[in-house]
């Protein structure tokens, strides 16, 4: 059967490749590896398997063991049987690196999870100096797809309930070989042009597609954290966004075909800057502080800014905490937190109240000399009425306090910067989000020489959801100092 080669979306790019690239017909590289680890920060490849196939069959091959320079841990030993005594007389990666270099020239990389073997080549390539890209597709989202309903998309399970061999599973050319029969059933699938084109993650320049866009922009596009900004050809901020990686991101808006809006937004594009932060939170704050400034068109959510209700906290005169709703004005005391609306106060002050179980009359929703409804219901323990102890009920209604105010009244949380030798700095006051800054590692141990560099941003609903919700992250590397 003849297997379909190229898109239908971008035929001048992917059937026969304009002249001025001077691209051949499309191939695929199905790469493999095996490595002493899944970050690519601290891991390092042993093994690596390619096969070049032209949409109809394997072309070429290259697949070698390689020293990783550092042990290999006995967990991955035991995975893979890749031992340091095998690896010691393999070649090291910079000794094979043109070789891939030149086995992938032209070629899309295809990998099951390749967004793992795709990006642990590049940062390889990127110890050795060098910017290694290839566009690439993924064969675990393409199966998903073309082979929906199947129990698993991992590769030996699902190559197992198709029939699929897998000749040294765990191994680089095992794996590799395995992918490309996979890749084979779905060049088969009548949908595979389309399929292939919405699944194709760009990591390259091409004027067919970028056109509006000059080459050195894209080829300047950073892989770090920060935030984005798109112009227009009047020169005119349509979006801000935020990413972990810039490049990658950027490439995804501008191949995106999912929707009208999303396709138009990429053709209006005609000019790209960016602003590194290191943090993610920080680049999370700060695109909201942006779209909140600017407004841009393609930013729908985020734009409001001015903030019209807060709840406050004060004391009865039996000593119980209580919570009331009141509009925002320049003799405002310091709000709990601050919403739009009074509705949406209302809501959050409600949901408080369930999940603390606090009293109706105490968070204001009831005006009465006796017990509230809710005591009757025996939602509420009667601090109403003063049968529950004082210091039993504020004990909830502080909770209640930290989760509107991040859990901490005064702190700073830090993390990494734009380099090294620098830190992101967030303030939180009274629960108040303050800002952020940039500080050298050295202003450390000083609380007040961090607080100098903190420049003042404004606290509102997003930046509260924002800051709590990362928080909650188990792994967000985040150091809290308290003040």
């Amino acid at each position: 059967m003849s297997r379909r080669i190229g898109y239908s979306a971008f035929p001048t790019l992917f059937l026969c490749f304009i002249e001025e690239e001077k691209i051949c017909e499309v191939k695929y590289a199905v790469v493999d590896l095996e490595t002493t680890g899944g970050n690519t920060s601290e891991g390092k490849i042993t093994e690596i398997a390619i096969y070049i196939h032209d949409g109809e069959k394997i072309i070429d091959e290259f697949n070698s063991l390689i020293n990783p320079e550092k042990d290999i841990p006995p967990f991955i030993t035991s995975l893979t049987g890749i031992s340091n005594k095998m690896v010691a007389d393999a070649p090291k990666f910079y000794e094979v690196a043109k070789e891939i270099v030149e086995k992938t020239k032209d070629c899309l990389i295809v990998a099951h999870n390749s967004d793992f073997d795709y990006n642990f080549l590049k940062h390889e390539f990127k110890s050795l100096g060098y910017t290694y890209r290839r566009d690439s597709l993924c064969t675990v989202e393409l199966s998903r797809i073309l082979i929906p309903g199947k129990e698993s998309y991992s590769l030996g399970k699902l190559c197992k309930d198709l029939g699929i061999e897998i000749n040294g599973r765990h191994r680089a050319a095992g794996d590799a070989r395995a992918t490309v029969n996979l890749l084979e059933m779905m060049l088969d699938h009548p949908d595979w042009m389309d399929v292939s084109n919405e699944n194709l993650t760009f990591d390259t320049y091409h004027k067919s597609i970028h056109k509006q866009l000059p080459k050195e922009i894209i080829d300047d596009l950073p892989e770090e954290t920060g935030v984005y900004y798109f112009f227009n050809k009047k020169n005119e901020l349509i979006y801000i966004g935020k990413s972990k990686n810039i490049r990658k991101r950027i490439m995804q808006h501008l191949s995106d075909r999912t929707t009208n809006r999303a396709i138009k937004k990429a053709r209006e594009v005609s000019n790209i800057s960016f602003e590194l932060t290191g943090s993610e939170l920080v680049a999370l704050l700060y695109e909201s502080a942006e779209i909140k400034k600017h407004k841009p068109i393609y930013n729908v959510a985020q734009r409001r800014t001015k903030m019209f209700f807060g709840i406050f906290q004060d004391m009865d005169e039996h000593g119980y905490v209580t919570f009331y709703i009141e509009a925002l004005n320049e003799n405002s005391a310091d709000p709990v937190t601050t919403t739009f609306s009074k509705k949406e106060a209302e809501r959050i002050l409600e949901r408080m109240m369930e999940r603390y179980k606090l009293c109706q009359k105490l968070c204001g929703f009831q005006k009465t000399d006796s017990a509230c409804f809710s005591y009757h219901l025996k939602n509420c323990n009667g601090a109403c009425i003063q049968n529950e102890p004082v210091e039993v009920y504020n004990k909830r209604a502080e909770k209640a306090m930290r989760y509107f105010s991040y859990g901490i009244d005064n702190m700073l949380l830090l993390d990494k910067g734009r380099s090294d030798g620098e830190l992101a700095v967030i303030q939180i006051e009274k629960g108040v989000y303050k800002g952020f800054g940039f500080a050298d590692t050295s202003f450390r141990s000083s609380v007040e020489e961090l607080i100098s560099q903190v420049k003042p941003f404004q606290d509102n609903k997003d930046v509260n959801k924002i800051i709590r919700g990362f928080l909650r992250k188990k792994k967000n590397n985040l150091e809290r100092v308290r003040y």
